[in-house]
C-alpha cells in the first residue's frame, strides 16, 4: 500500500477535541472527571434563534442555498458590521461558512502559495499553524509571554515580516489567553503594516466576550485597512452556536471570490436551517448575549483570583473570551504517586488521571509552560476544579 499524502501527514490532530473525546470515554466509563478543555458556552441557544429553525424546518426550508450564504443571513452580516463596528460592507465582501475555522481556512487556501509566511502570535489559536501546513505555507509565530499579559507589539511584528510574508492573523480576544488589543495597540500595530503587501485576518470570534469595560476595536476601522484586511466572526461563541455551525468572513472582494471558490469544492454551502438562525441570531434581541457575557465575568473574576493565590502559578488578567491561561512551569520536573511532570502534556495528564480535571496543554497552542483552562461551565464546577487544581499542584515535590 502506497504512504499517505506528505501534506496531510503533517497536520496534527486537534488536541482540544481530543481531549473532550477522552473526557467523555473517561466519563461514560465511570470516572470523576471534570472537563475545562471544550471551547464553547456552557448555555444554551437562545429559545428565539431555536425558533427561527424551527420554523424554516416546517417550511421546508432545507434545500442547498447559495455557496456565499443566503440574502437574509447576509443582510444580517451587513448590518451588524454597520451597527457594532461603523463599517460599510456588501454582499459581494461577505462568505458565510460551516464556522468561523472553515472560514480562516478558506482564506488561508485562497491567499497562500508553497513557501508564503503566515505570522501570528504565540500562544496561538492551535489550528493556524496546521492551516498554514496544508496550504504548503510557512507558519511564523511570535512568541509572548504572562509578563506582558501574552501580548507582542508592533516592534515585534515589524521584525518577524519578511518579503515573503502573505498574512497575518490578528486575534483578540485571544482564544486561548483572552489577551485583549486596545484601540491604541491596533493603531500601533497598523502602523507597521500600512505599507506592507500583504493582507490581514482579523480574528473576532470572541468580539462580543469582553470584560472589564473593554471595547472592541477592528484593525478595518483605520483609514486604509477595510480593503486589505478581512475580519473571520460567527455566530459560535456570542450566541451558543458552535454546534449551529455558522461562520463568515467580509473583506476584499477578490480575495473573497477566491475563497469562495474553495469553499464550493470542499463543503458548498452551510446548513439551511443554521444560516436561518444565525440571521435571527444576529437581527434579534441581544439581551441574552449580554446576560451570558456577564455571567461569564463574574466566573472570571472567581477563577482567576483562586488560581492567582496558588503558589507558583502565574495568571494575567484575562479581559476577554471565556478562558484562564496561566504558566504552571514551576511544578515542572516534580513527582506525586509516581507521576512525574515535565512540560505541559505531561502536567494535563496528571491533573485528568490523578485529580480528574481535564485542562489543555500549552504546547498545542505553542507555550509548553501553560495551560488553558476554560471557564465557561457553573461556578459549582468552577469551585471543585480549583479545589482539586490546588490539592494536586500541592502534591508536586
Amino acid at each position: 500500500m502506497k504512504g499517505f499524502s506528505k501534506t496531510a501527514s503533517q497536520v496534527s490532530e486537534s488536541v482540544t477535541l481530543s481531549i473532550t473525546a477522552l473526557v467523555k470515554k473517561l466519563i461514560s466509563e465511570g470516572k470523576d472527571v471534570l472537563s475545562y478543555s471544550a471551547g464553547e458556552p456552557d448555555f444554551p441557544t437562545p429559545q428565539y434563534i431555536k425558533d427561527a429553525a424551527y420554523k424554516a424546518i416546517q417550511e421546508n426550508f432545507t434545500r442547498y442555498t447559495p455557496n456565499k450564504g443566503i440574502p437574509d443571513l447576509l443582510e444580517a452580516i451587513i448590518h451588524k458590521f454597520k451597527t457594532d463596528n461603523g463599517l460599510d460592507y456588501t454582499a459581494a465582501n461577505l462568505l458565510v461558512s460551516n464556522g468561523a475555522k472553515q472560514s480562516i481556512f478558506n482564506l488561508v487556501m485562497a491567499a497562500c502559495n508553497p513557501g508564503d509566511e503566515i505570522v501570528f502570535q504565540a500562544p496561538y489559536w492551535l489550528s493556524y499553524p496546521e492551516m498554514a501546513k496544508i496550504a504548503g505555507a510557512v507558519p511564523v509565530a511570535i512568541p509572548s509571554d504572562a509578563r506582558n499579559d501574552f501580548k507582542i507589539t508592533a516592534a515585534e511584528i515589524e521584525k518577524a515580516i519578511t518579503p515573503k510574508t502573505k498574512l497575518i492573523i490578528l486575534n483578540s480576544p485571544s482564544n486561548p489567553t483572552g489577551a485583549v488589543y486596545t484601540e491604541d495597540e491596533v493603531r500601533e500595530i497598523a502602523e507597521v503594516l500600512r505599507d506592507k503587501e500583504l493582507y490581514i485576518i482579523s480574528d473576532e470570534i470572541y468580539e462580543k466576550i469582553l470584560f472589564d469595560g473593554y471595547k472592541h476595536f477592528s484593525i478595518a476601522q483605520i483609514d486604509g485597512f477595510k480593503d486589505k484586511t478581512v475580519i473571520v466572526n460567527g455566530v459560535s461563541k456570542a450566541y451558543s452556536m458552535t454546534g449551529w455551525r455558522i461562520g463568515y468572513a467580509a473583506g476584499p472582494k477578490d480575495l473573497i471570490t477566491v475563497a469562495g471558490n474553495v469553499q464550493s469544492h470542499a463543503t458548498s454551502s452551510s446548513c439551511s436551517i443554521s444560516q436561518k438562525a444565525a440571521a435571527t441570531a444576529l437581527s434579534g434581541p441581544q439581551d441574552e448575549v449580554e446576560m451570558m457575557r456577564a455571567a461569564f465575568e463574574q466566573r472570571r473574576n472567581y477563577l482567576i483570583r483562586e488560581l492567582q493565590s496558588i503558589d507558583g502559578v502565574i495568571c494575567p488578567m484575562p479581559r476577554g473570551a471565556f478562558y484562564a491561561y496561566f504558566d504552571v512551569s514551576h511544578y515542572y520536573n516534580k513527582s506525586a504517586q509516581g507521576f512525574n511532570v515535565t512540560d505541559s502534556v505531561s502536567m494535563c495528564e496528571y491533573l485528568i488521571e490523578k485529580c480528574g480535571v481535564a485542562l489543555v496543554p500549552g504546547a498545542a497552542f505553542g507555550d509548553d509552560h501553560t495551560v488553558r483552562m476554560s471557564f465557561a461551565c457553573s461556578m459549582d464546577s468552577l469551585t471543585e476544579g480549583v479545589k482539586r487544581i490546588r490539592k494536586g499542584l500541592s502534591e508536586l515535590n
